[in-house]
């Protein structure tokens, strides 16, 4: 029973892991930068197009964004891509406008720039983080994280409240079981 039990939390870890793992994915992450130059490449589902790679499928435009940190001068390219209405649920159809913006701001090399955007850059696997909004700013400093404290703050609220749920059908289930 012993090894049940193990098994049972081995499998829970795994899941809550999988699962930080997939939110800090997807939740909205917000950085300081200065735009350096933008570009259009054309992709398919094995991602750039070109001779190692050539095409092998149905083809389309994605936008990228080569940015700078403004203090450690670590440069960072995003991708700008329309999420539509597929997950994760941005509902971001103003691809080309964010691209357009990104365009002027690279311009100003004094100019910052706070992005808004989800997911991480994998150099090893050609992965790039999508920008949701981009917009000029004078601050270097990033803003709080609201959504993120308050999706966090209801998903523990909900966790503690199933928790305290199970352990009084359990300690229920004991009073009657001793009765």
């Amino acid at each position: 029973m012993k090894w049940l039990k193990g098994l049972i939390l081995g499998a829970l870890i795994l899941v809550v892991g999988a699962s930080a793992l997939g939110l800090f994915y997807i939740l909205p992450q917000h950085k300081v930068v200065l735009v350096t130059g933008v570009e259009v490449k054309r992709v398919d589902h094995d991602g750039v197009i070109n001779a190692e790679n050539p095409a092998d499928g149905p083809t389309r435009d994605v936008y990228f964004i080569n940015t700078e940190d403004p203090d450690s001068k670590k440069v960072v390219v995003y991708r700008n891509e329309d999420t539509g209405w597929s997950f994760p649920w941005y509902f971001k159809f103003d691809s080309a406008d964010e691209q357009a913006r990104a365009q002027g701001y690279s311009r100003d090399t004094q100019q910052l720039a706070l992005i808004r955007y989800y997911g991480w850059r994998i150099q090893i696997l050609s992965v790039f983080p999508n920008i949701t909004h981009i917009e000029a700013t004078d601050s270097r400093s990033e803003p709080f994280p609201w959504f993120n404290t308050i999706f966090f703050s209801v998903l523990l609220i909900l966790i503690v409240a199933i928790a305290l749920n199970i352990k009084r059908r359990k300690k229920r289930r004991d009073e009657v079981v001793v009765s």
